[in-house]
């Protein structure tokens, strides 16, 4: 039953659709031409407009969705920008909203992150630890300005303790109740951020995100307990971040719960991939798809990755 291409294509057990793939999106304010990622190649931070016509080219493609990253003119340490309705992101998603709101799911990543100038997640206390309670109140605002711009996913990814229950308090009181929530649950401590920092600018400035990320080195039961408050707390599908280093996590997880359960293929695991591609030590197409099938058989429903417009093209 291996034999031939056609027979391996009749009886294959694991599948991808452009529909479940998720496309994330960098766009930067004050910048007249896109810049490109150095660390990513391929991967640009947008300005509004070729931020839309990338978007058009997700959609015609088939791509499920797109999660969009902002990238301010001026950080200050609360992030202002991250809820300023005249905000790069909220004026970006109300642009995807009229061209392309039909034609696929326009998500938001909320998160201070990319807003603040010490490049923490959340409000500092006066002693430079993330304020996780007052960071709440942030995020909520946050949600309510993506939603009010034209977000139809909020996407929470500070992993704060009670993030989930802040935001859809926030949304049903503003009359958001059908947004749904996509919890960044399962989000480790990771090495495979870099080239993602550079993309959004957010580095920390100081210390790191160890205190409020999930060890690499935690027993999976942490995984899942993440995963079961944010249910409790209203969230709508679940996410592990990285993806294929986590495989083991995102297994019991698809096990445990009967939501959505989306992982991302982050920064490093794309530019990794890019860059040995580049030197002729691998075959980039078949490695490429040969990632996705794995996150895909481990348990994904949806897969955010940066090739998403790529693959969902050859898929057709």
């Amino acid at each position: 039953m291996r034999r031939t291409a056609p027979l391996r294509r009749m009886v294959a057990g694991t599948r991808l659709h452009p529909a479940e793939l998720i496309l994330p999106l960098f766009v930067k304010e004050g910048i007249a031409e896109p810049n490109p990622v150095s660390s990513m190649p391929g991967v640009l931070q947008h300005t509004r407009d070729s931020l839309r016509k990338a978007a058009h080219e997700a959609a015609e493609a088939g791509v499920g969705g797109l999660i969009l990253f902002g990238i301010p003119a001026h950080k200050d340490a609360r992030g202002s920008a991250a809820d300023d309705p005249d905000g790069i992101v909220q004026v970006a998603l109300a642009d995807l909203a009229a061209e392309v709101g039909d034609a696929l799911v326009l998500i938001a990543d909320t998160c201070l992150d990319e807003y603040t100038d010490h490049g923490h997640c959340g409000l500092l206390t006066a002693s430079g630890e993330v304020d996780n309670d007052a960071t709440l109140e942030r995020y909520a605002a946050a949600a309510v300005a993506q939603a009010r711009a034209g977000a139809q996913v909020i996407a929470p990814s500070g992993m704060m303790d009670g993030q989930v229950a802040a935001i859809r308090a926030a949304l049903d009181g503003d009359g958001f109740a059908e947004i749904p929530i996509l919890a960044y649950s399962a989000k480790f401590a990771s090495g495979y951020y870099g080239p993602f920092r550079e993309a959004a600018e957010c580095a920390p400035q100081f210390g790191d995100r160890n205190a409020y990320q999930q060890d690499p080195a935690g027993p999976i039961r942490e995984s899942l307990r993440e995963v079961e408050l944010d249910l409790a707390e209203g969230a709508d599908a679940v996410m592990v971040k990285p993806a294929l280093a986590y495989l083991d996590v995102l297994r019991q997880i698809r096990d445990l719960v009967d939501v959505p359960v989306a992982a991302y293929q982050v920064s490093g695991e794309y530019a990794m991939v890019e860059a040995a591609a580049a030197n002729g030590w691998i075959d980039r197409e078949r490695v490429i798809m040969e990632s996705l099938i794995a996150i895909r058989r481990a348990g994904a429903d949806l897969i955010l990755t940066y090739w998403a417009t790529e693959i969902a093209r050859r898929l057709a």
